[in-house]
């Protein structure tokens, strides 16, 4: 059975091995910034789903491009 939550370490693993990006310190450094995956907080501890990790990393990825001089879609 899956957890539910997953620990910062446990998420930016998950992030890796799924998507190719992402990192425990990625995860902390956007949890204080801003712009990262949505966590709760239980004591000191940042606890992230599954499905919001998800959610963000398929915002980070661009449109299929045939070259690296195409431009970005708007």
């Amino acid at each position: 059975m899956t957890s539910q939550f997953l620990r910062r370490k446990d998420a930016g693993a998950y992030l890796k091995a799924k998507y190719g990006f992402g990192s425990e310190k990625t995860l902390a450094k956007l949890a204080c910034i801003g712009g990262g995956p949505e966590f709760r907080k239980a004591g000191t501890a940042a606890l992230y789903e599954p499905a919001k990790l998800d959610a963000w990393a398929l915002t980070k990825i661009g449109a299929p491009q045939s070259s690296t001089s195409d431009l970005r879609a708007a």
